[in-house]
């Protein structure tokens, strides 16, 4: 049976520099996706032009930079992420190509052999975030899956997070002793009964 080898992370997108090349419909659904998760990443996004809706949605975010050019290689230098998404595959191919000979994570759309990283379904709820990978296989299924958990995590789970936090800061004892005193507690998180 397949299985997914993928490796979940957490990126503070506002630390890293991302480069975000393409302005049309899927530039446009990556930069949103991207600042629905972290409203304050630091994207720069190229292209030639821009769907009116990208340039709308980059004003409302200080720290997003559109560049109404080609793509150029020296637009590579200082980033940490690439994500390639124009309507040239030799264009996204040299991209990836040439973000790998500098050691860049890069994900060229809807090209899964061309992606380091995939773009996954993501549940918010406060503190709380939830993302789902079907390992690139099935956008559709991750969506269903986070309308499913958007369902079913209730609303005041930021409470009981803070709650907890603040219990976790008074706790006394070494590292092991704390995270038994906060298994024990969080324990009937996952009581099927």
């Amino acid at each position: 049976m397949e299985r997914n080898e993928l490796y979940p992370i957490f990126l503070k997108l506002h630390n890293l520099n991302v480069l975000i090349v393409g302005g049309g419909n899927v530039g446009l659904e990556k930069l949103s996706f991207m600042l629905k998760s972290s409203p304050n990443a630091n994207v720069e996004v190229v292209a030639p032009r821009f769907l009116p809706e990208l340039e709308s949605l980059a004003a409302k975010h200080p720290s997003v930079q559109l560049t109404y050019r080609k793509f150029n290689r020296w637009m590579l230098r200082k980033r940490h992420m690439v994500i390639a998404c124009t309507d040239d595959l030799k264009v996204n191919k040299r991209i990836y190509d040439l973000s790998r000979k500098r050691y860049l994570i890069c994900n060229i759309a809807d090209t899964p052999p061309l992606c380091d990283y995939y773009l996954g379904g993501i549940v918010t709820k406060g503190n709380v975030k939830i993302a789902i990978s079907t390992n690139g296989k099935s956008p559709t299924t991750a969506k269903r899956l986070r309308e499913f958990f958007e369902e079913i995590i209730p609303d005041d789970i930021n409470k009981m997070v803070e709650n907890l936090n603040e219990y976790r800061k008074t706790l006394k004892g070494n590292f092991e002793e704390k995270v038994q005193k906060m298994n024990e507690i969080t324990e009937a998180l996952k009581n099927k009964e």
